[in-house]
C-alpha cells in the first residue's frame, strides 16, 4: 500500500487553531454570546450564499466566516439557542462543501481515506468520519452518505476546510491511480438549509408527502419539499432532532421562506452562527480547529467511534493504532466553572496544583444548563469526571470540575 505513515511522535501539546475565523465574546444581557469575528482570508472577496438577502431582510448581523459573510445572529444569540432546545431553528448551510465520490473503486478509495467503515454503509445511510493525515492528526471530519438510489458516495466538508480537502481527496486519487474512482466538487451547484428542534419533524411534515418517520438517524433519502426537489437528511450538529435539505441552488430561497411561513406558528426561529456554536457545545459535537487538528489525534479527541482499524489499511492507520496501544497521552475532557469569572475561551491553559496540563479547546456559557462550561484538551493522568482543574482566566487560575458528556442530551420520547 502507498503512503503508509511513519510512526513519528505528535507534540503532547497542540497547536491551536482559529476556530474557523469565529471569536466570541461574552457580553450583553444574561452572559449572552455575541459574536466579534475576524477572517482569516484578509481582503479576499467573501462569497455569499443564495440567502443573504433573506438573512439581511430578517435583520441579521452579517460577518465574515470562513470565506463567506454569514449571518451570526438575528434576534439575540440567546433567544436562538432557546429556540432550537424548545421549538425548532432553521440554518443557513449554504457554506459548507460537498463532494461526490463515483465509479467502480469509490467504496476502496473511501476506505483509504477515512477513518470510519464505509463499508458498513446501505444505501441512503450516512456515516460520521474523518480525514486522517499521515501522522494520526484529522485533517477534517466529514459526514459521508451513500446514495439511496444510485451508485456512489457523497461526502460533506466544513466551509473552512472546503478547498484543503479538496485539494487532499484529489491528491490522494492521483497517488492512488491503482484505483478507479472520480473526485467531484458538486458545492456550487447545491443549497444546503438544516431544520433543528423537537418540532422539527411537525414543521417539514406540513410541507411534504415524503414519509419522515421512515428516515431514521444518520439517513436520507430523496423527496419534496414545499414541491421542490432534495435530499433530506436526518444527522444534525446541535444535540436536536432534524433535517438537512441539499436543494438545487436556484430553488433554495424558495426552500427557506416555505419553511419559515410554515414553521413560524411552531416557534421556529432562524439561527446564526453564534447560537450554533454554543448549541453543538452543548452536545459535544467537535468543531474542526478547536477539537479537531492535523496535530491532534481521533483517540485524544474523544472519536475512537470513529475510527476502525480493523476495516483494513488506511491513510494514518498505523500511527494511530501505535497510539491506541501505548494509550494517548491527552484526553479531551468536558469542565463546568464551578466559581464566577466569566467564560472560559479557546486557548485559555488549564492547570492542576500549578501546573499546566493542557488548553481550553472551546468554551461559553451555556444557555439551557445557566453555567459556564468548556472541553479542554489535557494531559492523560489529570483526565477524570469530577476531578479539579482550574482554567486560567485573564490571568487567574479559576476553579472548575470535569464534569461527564455531552453537556446536554436531548430526551427520548
Amino acid at each position: 500500500m502507498t503512503n503508509m505513515p511513519t510512526l513519528t511522535p505528535i507534540p503532547p501539546v497542540p497547536r491551536i487553531m482559529p476556530a474557523q475565523g469565529l471569536l466570541l465574546t461574552r457580553r450583553g444581557i444574561e452572559g449572552v454570546m455575541v459574536g466579534s469575528v475576524t477572517d482569516d482570508a484578509g481582503d479576499a472577496p467573501l462569497k455569499e450564499t443564495a440567502l443573504r438577502t433573506r438573512h439581511e431582510r430578517l435583520g441579521a448581523r452579517m460577518v465574515p466566516f470562513a470565506g463567506w459573510l454569514m449571518p451570526v445572529q438575528y434576534s439575540g444569540i440567546l433567544d436562538e439557542h432557546r429556540a432550537v432546545r424548545s421549538a425548532a431553528g432553521l440554518f443557513d448551510l449554504g457554506h459548507m462543501g460537498q463532494v461526490r465520490v463515483s465509479g467502480p473503486d469509490a467504496l476502496a478509495f473511501l476506505q483509504y481515506v477515512t477513518t470510519n467503515d464505509v463499508a458498513k454503509l446501505e444505501p441512503g445511510d450516512a456515516q460520521y468520519s474523518l480525514l486522517p493525515n499521515e501522522q494520526g492528526g484529522v485533517i477534517d471530519d466529514v459526514i459521508v452518505y451513500r446514495w439511496p438510489d444510485e451508485p456512489g458516495y457523497f461526502v460533506v466538508v466544513n466551509a473552512a476546510n472546503h478547498d484543503k480537502d479538496l485539494a487532499w481527496l484529489r491528491r490522494q486519487r492521483m497517488d492512488r491511480n491503482d484505483l478507479d474512482v472520480s473526485v467531484e466538487d458538486v458545492s456550487p451547484e447545491l443549497g444546503m438549509i438544516a431544520i433543528q428542534g423537537p418540532n422539527a419533524e411537525t414543521i417539514v411534515a406540513t410541507l411534504t408527502t415524503t414519509d419522515l418517520g421512515a428516515i431514521g438517524a444518520f439517513q436520507w433519502q430523496r423527496g419534496e419539499v414545499a414541491g421542490i426537489p432534495v435530499m433530506i437528511a436526518r444527522t444534525g450538529y446541535t444535540g436536536e432532532d432534524g433535517f438537512e435539505f441539499y436543494a438545487p441552488q436556484a430553488r433554495t430561497a424558495d426552500l427557506w421562506d416555505a419553511l419559515l411561513r410554515a414553521g413560524l406558528p411552531f416557534g421556529l426561529a432562524p439561527v446564526g452562527l453564534g447560537a450554533r456554536d454554543t448549541l453543538r457545545l452543548e452536545a459535544r459535537m467537535p468543531l474542526y480547529g478547536n477539537e479537531l487538528a492535523d496535530d491532534i489525534s481521533p483517540l485524544e479527541a474523544g472519536l475512537g467511534w470513529a475510527v476502525k482499524l480493523d476495516k483494513g489499511p488506511f491513510i494514518g492507520r498505523d500511527r494511530i493504532a501505535a497510539i491506541k496501544d501505548a494509550g494517548p497521552l491527552r484526553r479531551t475532557v468536558g469542565f463546568q466553572l464551578t466559581e464566577r469569572a466569566g467564560s472560559a475561551r479557546h486557548g485559555y491553559p488549564v492547570q492542576v496544583n500549578g501546573r499546566d496540563v493542557g488548553v481550553v479547546t472551546s468554551g461559553a456559557h451555556s444557555p439551557t444548563l445557566g453555567s459556564e462550561i468548556g472541553l479542554a484538551l489535557i494531559d492523560s493522568a489529570a483526565a477524570g469526571v469530577d476531578r479539579p482543574l482550574n482554567v486560567i482566566i485573564r490571568g487567574r487560575p479559576v476553579q472548575a470540575r470535569q464534569v461527564k458528556l455531552p453537556f446536554y442530551r436531548r430526551a427520548r420520547a
